[in-house]
Parts: structure tokens; sequence; C-alpha cells
């Protein structure tokens, strides 16, 4: 059976213009790519597109003695089969793209022994999936389904991804011989200035970058300072960015991040695995330290939630115009200062918002989403009357609201959560777990601001819990707790230094806790005053 392997690849790219004519040990990206493809004897062909501006560096790659086909611009799937008008239909075809730079001849052996074993018809080596680097990646299938996928697909996404028709007949398989290594998160595709950076590291100081097995590469890549700790990711651990853009928090000792620190600290919470940056308009410069640090390719791995502005400054009977023009100042902020074309996630930051003005605050964030300015509209609730509130509105899927393992006053609203989500998308953010950091702090004066007036039994009965549950801390008992519940998809945690964020990984990472301590939790937990669990009624320091 013939087995080619179809790179492709074009000069232009919205992140990083020409990438694949970036050199890299002493040849093109793309071009390193092909002939590391090709390590073992397989035909490559590197398929780009008719335009001008993709003649240089057809030239290019025709000059490196790889072969270079050139079809559509606009059709990919066509591009790709026209390359291999020569060759029968049972061949095997691999399909990789210029900057993924790692794979070798021995992993596309290694996926064609399988796949022709198994009698697969598509097999995918896809990072996490399976246990590799995102980059570490292709795709095989055979020949007759391209060409069936060229024939019978008219929709734009199939000619432009290539593979959609046959993983939706055949369904999608991994190539998981390697997921135990739980490389994961670790990135070496060249999508951004960051990514070549650390590309060009690991390939500094290899005499022979075409020769060197793919895996060789990935323990230097591993072995990069800026390389995650571990394999597995977080993304129920949400970012909570309040603390990065003013001082925040009743049990915060530590003074607000430096921007060079901030920066570090969302880096290394996206690199690890955290999927979702929580902020809002009205903490401080927190939109802006988020905007510088994704701003280099990172944007592309985590979802930014930001919420409208309080609106205090609105009239109570402003008129539908000035509403709207509030609104808008808020939206095109948040759009300025994160520097995106869309925000994926905007949330009311007052749930009142819902109604107040007639609800016209409501309307406009519709009129922006169906623009396709704003992706998911949400609201942050701060009662269960609140929460009640938003399942009305079917328009409103995602929620964020205040919970811990000592909050009863959510018992029979998230009773009401759980129907709402058998017949609907929502998607449930908790925050405030820690109570601020009070519920990990000794300092009786602090729960007392709090309106506790037996601290001393709160204390005992938490750090009792913490270890009957084999928790090493309070803080983990309380993340761990509220990471357990099925209805919780995330939860916001602020960190100002990058021992929290190590710790707070840690505890994502380990196992939840059992049923069985969740209920004896509840059972068992100290019945706080509603003052007490409201961090807005505490007392403010002398």
């Amino acid at each position: 059976m013939n087995s080619i392997a179809v790179l492709q690849a074009r000069t232009d790219s919205t992140r990083l213009p020409g990438k694949v004519l970036l050199p890299l040990a002493g040849m093109p990206l793309a071009v390193l790519a092909a002939k590391r493809a090709g390590n073992t004897g397989r035909t490559v062909i590197v398929a780009t597109s008719l335009e001008r501006t993709d003649d240089y560096f057809a030239e290019v790659v025709e000059s490196h003695s790889v072969r270079c086909f050139r079809g559509s611009l606009s059709n990919p799937l066509a591009r790709m089969v026209a390359a291999l008008a020569a060759y029968d239909d049972e061949t095997l075809v691999f399909r990789l793209t210029g900057d993924n730079v790692f794979p070798d001849g021995a992993l596309l052996d290694a996926m064609a022994v399988e796949f022709t074993a198994q009698r697969y018809d598509y097999l995918a080596c896809n990072g996490e999936q399976s246990g590799l680097p995102y980059g570490l990646s292709a795709e095989v299938t055979l020949l007759r389904h391209l060409r069936e996928a060229e024939r019978e697909s008219t929709l734009a996404h199939d000619q432009e991804h290539v593979t959609p028709y046959i993983i939706r007949k055949f369904g999608v398989r991994f190539f998981d011989k390697y997921k135990s290594q739980e490389k994961g998160l670790l990135r070496c595709t060249v999508d951004c200035l960051d990514d070549y950076l650390n590309v060009a590291a690991v390939f500094a100081g290899v005499a022979d970058p075409v020769g060197i097995p793919a895996f060789d590469l990935v323990e230097r890549l591993d072995a990069l300072p800026s390389a995650p700790s571990a394999g597995i990711a977080v993304p129920r651990l949400v970012y909570g960015a309040a603390q990065l853009g003013s001082h925040y928090g009743i049990a915060n000792t530590t003074a607000q991040p430096t921007r060079r620190q901030s920066i570090g600290l969302l880096k290394a919470a996206v690199s690890h695995g955290v999927a979702c940056l929580d902020t809002a308009r009205a903490y401080g410069n927190s939109e802006e330290v988020i905007s510088h640090a994704l701003k280099n390719g990172l944007s592309g791995r985590v979802k930014v939630i930001t919420k409208l502005a309080p609106l205090a400054e609105c009239p109570p009977g402003a008129s539908v115009s000035t509403v709207n023009a509030f609104v808008d100042a808020s939206v095109f902020q948040s759009l300025a200062t994160l520097t995106v074309g869309k925000l994926d996630v905007l949330m009311l930051h007052r749930a009142s918002h819902l109604s107040d003005w007639n609800g016209s605050v409501w309307q406009r964030l519709l009129h922006w989403q169906s623009t396709g300015l704003v992706g998911a509209l949400g609201v942050s609730v701060q009662s269960p009357e609140e929460l009640m509130a938003v399942l009305c509105n079917p328009a409103a899927t995602w929620i964020q609201m205040p919970f811990n393992l000592l909050d009863w006053r959510w018992d029979d609203a998230i009773a009401q959560l759980l129907l709402a989500r058998q017949t609907r998308n929502l998607t449930v953010h908790v925050r405030s777990a820690l109570m601020q950091g009070l519920l990990g702090s000794t300092d009786l004066a602090l729960w007392q601001r709090a309106h506790v007036e037996s601290p001393r039994s709160v204390i005992d009965w938490l750090q009792q819990q913490a270890a009957a549950c084999g928790r090493r801390s309070v803080v983990d008992l309380c993340l761990s707790y509220v990471n357990a519940l099925p209805w919780v998809d995330g939860v916001a945690v602020g960190m100002e230094h990058m021992g929290q964020l190590t710790a707070n990984l840690e505890i994502f990472r380990s196992t939840p806790l059992a049923a069985s301590h969740i209920a004896h939790i509840r059972a068992t937990r100290p019945r706080l005053t509603a003052a007490s669990l409201n961090p807005a009624t505490w007392r403010s320091i002398p």
C-alpha cells in the first residue's frame, strides 16, 4: 500500500505573517517540516496556493528539493486531492501543516501500522488526546475517502479543513500509543512569536535537525524553563483576575502584583492548562494586564470572561439612547483594552441590569451579540433570587455565583439550576469559594469583621474536615469541595503570586472529594448568618 504525506502551507498568516518561511536550523519552517516527515523514505508533497503571494514560497520549497504542488486557495481539500491525482484510491494519505516541525517519519510509520492493523478509515494524532505536545500532530486516511469528500461535500468548512466530512462519516479515533507520557500541555506548533522562540530553542545546537527523533525533541521541549510542570490540564480552575487590577480580599496580606509579575502569572496559568480568565471593567487595569499577557499568541489558548461596567453613573430615569451610550462605552472599552475584535463572554456585573431601565441594557447586549462583537452573554449573580431570575432568561448562557462549602443559602436554587441544565445550555462558574480568603485564615479578628460570633468553632470544624477528607489544608478542602460538584463548570480563584498558582494547580489536579465527604460536610457544617456569608455586609478595616 502506498503512503504519502501532504503538507499544507501558505506564506500569509494573521498571527505570524510568512511564518512558514521563518528560518529554523538552516532552512524555512515548512521545508524542515517536509524533510522530517519524509526522513524514513516517505514521499512528501507541499501543497500551497496558486496566489502570487505564494510564488516565492513555492520557489524556496523547490530549491530545497521538496516537491511543491499548487492549487485552489479557497478549497484546500480540492488542492490536496489534485496533488494526489497520480495515486490509487487505497493510498494512505497523511495530512500535516507547515507550522508543525516536530512530526517525523517514525511517528507517521507508527500511525500507519496501527491504521492498517485496525482497518481504520481515519486516525489522528492530536495533542492531549494522544498524550503528545500540541503540534506533534498528523491525520491519516485513505485517498478514496478524500476523493469522496471532495466530490460530495459543498460545505466551505469541509473544503477548508479537509477532513470534517470523513470524520462525520467514520468518527474520530486518536492515536494513543503514547498517551501515558502525558505531554499534552506542551506546545510545539508555531502560531506566534513565543511559539517560534520556544521551538528555535529546542533545535538550538541540534546537529541533525532532520533526523533527530520527534521524541528527543519532546524531551528537549519539556526541559525548557517555560514548560508546564505537569501534563494534566486544569480547565475547571478559572483565573480570577480581580487581584491583578486592584488590592482585593479580606485575608489578602500580599501587595498587588506588579505588572510584570501579573503577566508572568497569567502566562504560566495558560501554559499549565487554565482555560478561562475572569475579569471585569470594574477590576482596575485587569483587562489591560490580560491583553499584554496574551498578545504574543496565548489568546488562542484561553477564553476571557469580562463583565459590563456597573453603570453607576447612568441616571435612574435615563432614556434608551443614554443607556445605550453607557453600554456601548463599556463594550468598546473592553474590546479596545483587551485588543480583541470580539468578547468571548460578556456578563452583567449587576443582575438588576436585566430589568433596570426597562431592560434596555440587556437588549443592547443582545444587539451587540447579533453583530458578532460579543459571543456568549451571562450574568454575575449575588443571591438565589437573582439566580432564579437569570434561569428564566434563555439568552443568558453563563452564570457566575458566590458559593462555598458553608453557604446553605443556595440549596433550593441549585435544585432549580440542575433542572434548567437538562433543557438548556448553561455554563456555571463559582466565585468566592474561599470567601475572599477568609476560610483559610485563622485570624479571629477577620472572622469577627465578617460577623461570625464564634469563629474558633468554625475554624476548628474546617481543620477537622480537612484532616478527615485527607486534604493538605483548609484551602485544599474548600476548593476540592466546589470542584467536586457536578453542576460547577469552573471555579474562579484569585492568585497574587506564583506559590498560590502552583498550589492551586496541584489541588485541581488531585482527586476531588468523594460524594460521602460532600454529604458529611453538608450535614455537619456550622450555620453562619446570611450577613456572614455576604462580604458586602462585612465591617471595613477601622
